[in-house]
């Protein structure tokens, strides 16, 4: 059956869930997608193998990338790192990204069990997604308007709770104060896949990542937010606003931070 889908986004996270603070858990958990229309989505995706033969040219022959093997963002160096988030913000798409401080958040215990800092992060992810497909639907687009979610398999998800947990807001709508636009995200269009057979989660763990380094400090102390603001020409908008549509930070108190300059310092948007 063919897809109904006008938008895919594909989803991506970095950091850890974990609330053991100096004992190997990050103090940032940072959620990302990158949105694009499914008719522009295999021309656009292919940046990837752009930059992994870019890459390869420097290398020698038994160092090179294989074709076939994922690019993480990770297992770059920085000056490779900042050509694939320039040739990312070159595409024709759009970025989103949830940058959650765990230890500002007031009620840790609400998110220690299974998945629920995540799931509370895909929903904040989700309704942005929405959002900007709700506003960016054009007379020519083929499909419903609606998004398919694909997301990057994690072995410990169970995706079925997921889906339950998107119909559960989706049903709740007045009562869970959820926002994400009527219509455009289905709980029956949500996929998972492996990082090697998604060119599109290559390059939302790229736009993960990036905004990760630019909030986790390293051991030294020191972030890196260079590879976020190169990124920052593809990322979500509405009425030129940034703040709370392309990126958003939470909770409140993390987002105080970053209005006072203690978060993301130097950040103009």
């Amino acid at each position: 059956m063919e897809k109904k889908a006008t938008f895919i986004a594909y989803v991506d996270e970095s950091g850890d869930e974990g609330f053991q603070f100096g004992k190997g858990s990050s103090n940032w958990f940072v959620l990302s997608a990158i949105v694009l229309r499914r008719q522009q989505e295999l021309e656009e995706v292919k940046l990837v193998d752009e930059v992994r033969n870019r890459i390869n040219q420097e290398r020698q022959a038994d160092r090179q990338i294989p074709a076939k093997k994922a690019l993480h963002f990770r297992d770059l160096r920085h000056e490779q790192r900042k050509f694939y988030a320039l040739r990312i913000s070159k595409a024709s798409l759009r970025t989103v990204s949830v940058l959650v401080h765990k230890p500002s958040l007031t009620s840790p215990e609400h998110f220690t069990q299974g998945s629920r800092l995540y799931f509370y992060a895909v929903r904040l992810l989700v309704e942005r997604v929405s959002w900007y497909c709700r506003d960016h639907k054009r007379k020519d687009d083929a499909g419903d308007g609606s998004v398919e979610l694909v997301f990057s398999n994690r072995a410990s998800m169970d995706y079925d709770k997921l889906r339950c947990y998107l119909e559960h807001l989706e049903d709740n709508r007045v009562a869970l104060n959820y926002k994400a636009a009527a219509g455009i995200v289905c709980s029956d269009q949500i996929e998972t896949y492996m990082h090697g057979r998604r060119m599109g989660l290559q390059v939302a763990d790229a736009v993960a990542s990036s905004y990760f380094y630019a909030v986790e400090q390293s051991p030294y102390g020191m972030t890196e937010d260079g590879y976020a603001k190169l990124l920052l020409p593809c990322a979500y908008r509405h009425q030129k606003q940034l703040w709370g549509y392309g990126v958003k930070v939470m909770p409140r108190e993390a987002e105080e931070q970053r209005r006072g300059g203690k978060v993301l310092p130097g950040w103009e948007a």
